[in-house]
């Protein structure tokens, strides 16, 4: 008998989908570029359909060249036939004929359910950002266009997000000034067909705040927002119309996702506000919120096994009882060799952690000294660490990777071999194996010996530091093991418990020095 083959997407998973179709940014702040950074950033798969290409960038705009109608045709029955996406979203559409198009092809592959439950949860949505009129003030749609979109679009829609310029296009040229004029705007554009309506008021000149109007057909919601003195505004209104269209491919309400996606877009603008891309007098923002953390001159090397050899990890009660900073700390360790700093502080509140952690970090960045946090990644995240260690009850080293990048530190504690094997397939970069002697630092630590110590430097894949009860008196005796994956030693109270931490780093580093020496 023959065995049935089993379906192709048995045990998938499958992720929320937006089709964005709009035209190319080459300056990549707005259209397809923003969609496709502000569904990434928002977590949910995006593909394309392409309906224009345009030359622009800070300045303006300065050529656009039409897709034709039957390219773009192709292009969504390529997209629509096989990927089924949960949400289209649309941008620029250049011409009559490409509307047209696109409401043919929408229904012939019945994308457009016009489905509100009542719960207000959208499915197979469809978001039309109306584009007309950039944010930069650049005419992108003329007559023809206005009256396909009212006609033919826009009655298809389960929201449409104009902004001011826009919203007055739609009216027949109906001046918009105040929140009120924002309302009755919203209404009569609910009027011509689409089941929500948001009125973008970041232009509004009578609000000192960034004030949007959203309007379902029975009740008014304004959101309000500090507005961001900020000239990095390119491609707002695209990235909020695809924050939303992202949200409720994730199963959001219109409202809801209309509140998500203004917050990031409010979180976007506020990081980008001081970076400087182009000439021009409309800068892109950053979608990901990362660019600064990799700002010129700034320019970090990746890790390299030889930064194990001194492993300083601070202590707060330390700190605490020798009167000084955790900063002061760093400062001191690392000036007298340390070659990779753990910031370990169990009894400090988040937030004075964070501060010191970035305090921290800005004194390793200037010693070209990696910067670890121990156990917590929102921590390392929120200061941009350089990476984490995490032990065998913490998160998995494969989870942190997926949150922390392909390029962060992360080191694992282990015990045993089958451990540090573990802490290979998973993806760190190094181990630490202890404790070596017993400890004051840890309590209930097990230790390993000199022989557990030597028995998983043998087996690991991973370069090894060794940790636990390790000082002057006893760093000879590790380090002479000669057991090639054994890089240095982490040390807690024999640095931070004494008077002078730069003493006894130097007093340390020479003596690490002096046994690996011995050992070659």
């Amino acid at each position: 008998m023959q065995q049935e083959e089993e379906p192709k997407h048995l045990g998938k998973v499958r992720v929320p989908h937006v089709l964005t179709v709009a035209g190319s940014d080459s300056g990549a702040g707005a259209g397809i570029q923003a969609d496709l950074k502000a569904c990434s950033a928002r977590g949910v798969y995006c593909s394309t359909v392409i309906t224009a290409v345009t030359a622009q960038n800070t300045v303006g705009v300065q050529g656009v060249n039409v897709v034709a109608e039957d390219f773009v045709r192709e292009q969504l029955k390529s997209v629509l036939s096989d990927m089924h996406p949960d949400v289209v979203k649309t941008g620029m559409l250049p011409s009559p004929g490409i509307i047209k198009v696109l409401c043919q092809s929408l229904k012939e592959f019945q994308v457009r359910v016009a489905s509100v439950d009542n719960t207000n949860f959208v499915k197979e949505a469809l978001v039309v950002d109306p584009v007309m009129v950039s944010t930069s003030g650049d005419v992108l749609a003329g007559p023809l266009i206005l009256a396909s979109f009212r006609e033919e679009l826009l009655p298809m829609a389960d929201i449409v997000t104009p902004n001011l310029r826009e919203a007055s296009a739609l009216l027949g040229g109906t001046p918009l000034q105040t929140v009120a004029d924002m309302r009755s705007a919203a209404k009569s554009i609910h009027d011509i067909g689409p089941r929500n309506v948001l009125v973008k008021g970041g232009d509004l000149p009578e609000s000192s705040d960034a004030v949007d109007v959203l309007f379902d057909g029975k009740e008014f919601y304004e959101f309000r927002s500090a507005r961001i003195i900020t000239s990095n505004t390119h491609g707002t209104g695209c990235t909020l119309a695809s924050s939303i269209a992202a949200e409720l491919a994730r199963g959001s309400s219109v409202l809801s996702a209309v509140k998500i996606a203004k917050r990031y877009v409010g979180s976007a603008l506020d990081y980008s506000k001081d970076i400087l891309i182009g000439g021009g007098r409309q800068g892109p923002f950053d979608h990901l919120m990362k660019l600064k953390n990799n700002a010129l001159p700034c320019v970090r090397r990746p890790f390299d096994p030889s930064d194990l050899l001194m492993y300083a990890v601070t202590d707060s009660r330390m700190n605490k009882r020798w009167g000084r900073s955790m900063s002061d700390a760093v400062k001191a360790a690392i000036e007298g060799g340390a070659t990779i700093v753990q910031l370990r502080e169990k009894d400090t509140d988040t937030g004075d952690f964070l501060e010191a952690a970035k305090t921290s970090l800005e004194i390793c960045r200037r010693h070209n000294v990696p910067l670890l946090i121990n156990d917590r990644i929102d921590i390392a995240l929120a200061c941009d660490a350089d990476g984490v260690h995490i032990g065998q009850s913490d998160m998995p080293a494969r989870v942190a990777r997926t949150i922390l990048g392909p390029d962060k530190i992360i080191g694992i504690s282990c015990k045993t071999p089958q451990q540090a094997e573990k802490a290979w397939i998973d993806g760190a970069d190094y181990i630490g194996c202890g404790g070596v002697y017993p400890t004051n630092t840890k309590e209930n630590n097990i230790t390993v010996g000199l022989d557990g110590l030597k028995t998983v430097c043998l087996e690991s894949k991973l370069p090894v530091v060794a940790i636990g009860g390790i000082g002057i008196s006893n760093v000879k005796a590790v380090m002479e093991l000669g057991v090639p994956s054994l890089k240095g030693v982490a040390v807690v109270s024999a640095l931070f418990d004494r008077e002078c931490v730069l003493t006894e780093s130097r007093n340390l580093l020479r003596a690490i020095m002096d046994s690996t020496k011995a050992v070659k």
